[in-house]
């Protein structure tokens, strides 16, 4: 089997799928499968709401066509799966899109066609969930008819720099000589190169370890934030000081949401506790991220009764609400339980994010969007999310929203410690 008789369907064209197909229709006809017509309406018209693409990107993909019909992959003969693996309300992993997704390719599967996984799971996930799908719905059998792949998307929402092609891809497959194929594959598109893992399970647990080790590491500055609040150190000039020394590694304070790093290790922690053992490291450092949007409005409740601010009458702007800077995304936004905290205490919450789209705002119709703060409105202001819009202002800019007597809560460090009142 070569590579240039792959036709290829990606199925999923959010953050990750829209990406990688541009980057493959650089060098052959792709089909993009999205469940969403709106998206595919979106994407024909030549325009991304995600911004991970640009509108002259998508008009040179000449080699890349849209539909929401399933039938349209038929021609397809490699099928990459790249859909969302969100966890519920337990924080138990979600598999439905990714097994729905499976279904849908299980239904049109033919002899000798290849699957590849994108979608981060845990260790094992894509041969115990999706193979015997595959295999029920087509009536093909693994390995002989039909075989599976798996490289773990690594793209950074927002990041212009570290984009599809400039980063390392870990590839696998279901068996050496697919593992092969799979890997050369990639390789075409891939300028900062390929690394080829001896098996499906070794590349889902090296994507799923990347993100958890980074909230654990977060998590460690996160308490060690709240210490230094509690001695009135400033944190950020210990980190800096700590950092002069060469193998210090650089994370800051801060809010941990989206749809990796806050997800991610609930999938890791999931599979460890099937076979009996539970985590202890990884969930300690997941409950104290997530009680981190709780701590911030704690601070500056605090903070605005110490000033003898009613809160029943105050007012607070924050600014940002997406998960991350440069991103219109807010799933998983821990920006949004500050905005709940305040408002138990009866206090009223304003919210201005110039990369939240019309439609994300109505979706949330319980937080209040606002675009243009007007000046001398505010008891407090929360510098939630580092936008470049907010970059470009400067620290009088941002101190003249609020009222005469007005508190700044910082928590990106935009701004010195001696211009603002909190900062974590």
């Amino acid at each position: 089997m070569s590579i240039d008789n792959l036709q290829l369907g990606i199925i999923g064209l959010g953050y990750v799928g829209l990406p990688l197909a541009v980057e493959f229709s650089k060098k052959r006809p792709v089909i993009g499968f999205d469940i969403n017509e709106d998206r595919i309406k979106e994407l024909s018209l030549g325009y991304d709401s995600t911004f991970e693409v640009s509108s002259s990107e998508l008009s040179d993909s000449k080699n890349l066509t849209y539909t929401d019909k399933l039938q349209k992959l038929e021609e397809c003969n490699c099928f990459i799966v790249t859909v969302p693996t969100p966890i519920d309300a337990n924080k138990n992993p979600d598999l439905g899109p990714l097994k729905n997704a499976t279904s849908s390719i299980g239904g049109i599967l033919k002899k000798n066609d290849i699957v590849i996984y994108e979608s981060t799971v845990y260790p094992g996930a894509t041969e115990e969930i999706a193979i015997p799908i595959l295999e029920n719905l087509s009536s093909l059998e693994f390995n002989k008819d039909f075989f599976i792949g798996y490289s773990p998307e690594r793209i950074n929402p927002g990041d212009k720099k570290h984009r599809v092609a400039s980063i390392v891809k870990i590839t696998s497959g279901s068996t050496p000589e697919i593992a092969h194929i799979i890997d050369k594959l990639y390789g075409s598109i891939i300028s900062a190169g390929t690394h080829m893992a001896p098996s499906i399970q070794i590349a889902e647990a090296a994507k799923v370890i990347e993100n958890t080790q980074r909230d654990v590491n977060i998590a460690l500055i996160n308490e060690l934030s709240i210490i230094f609040n509690k001695l009135n150190i400033d944190s950020e000039e210990v980190l800096k000081a700590a950092g002069t020394k060469w193998n210090f590694l650089p994370f800051k304070p801060g809010l941990v949401g989206g749809h990796c790093i806050g997800v991610d290790p609930y999938y890791l922690t999931h599979k460890a506790q099937a076979i009996g053992y539970d985590p202890k490291i990884i969930l300690a450092g997941r409950q104290l991220n997530d009680g981190m949007s709780e701590y911030v409005a704690e601070q500056l409740i605090a903070k605005m009764l110490d000033q003898q601010i009613e809160l029943n009458q105050s007012r607070v702007l924050i600014m940002g609400v997406t998960f991350k800077e440069n991103c219109p995304d807010m799933r998983n936004s821990k920006v949004i339980d500050i905005i709940y905290e305040l408002e138990k205490m009866n206090i009223s919450v304003d919210c201005n994010d110039p990369w939240v789209s019309k439609v994300s705002q109505k979706l949330h119709s319980d937080i209040n969007f606002i675009n243009e703060p007007k000046n001398g409105s505010y008891d407090a202001i929360i510098l939630a999310v580092a936008h470049s819009q907010f970059l470009e202002m400067s620290i009088g800019d941002i101190r003249s929203l609020g009222k005469r007597k007005n508190l700044i809560y910082d928590l990106k460090y935009l701004f010195a410690s001696t211009e603002t009142d909190l900062r974590l």
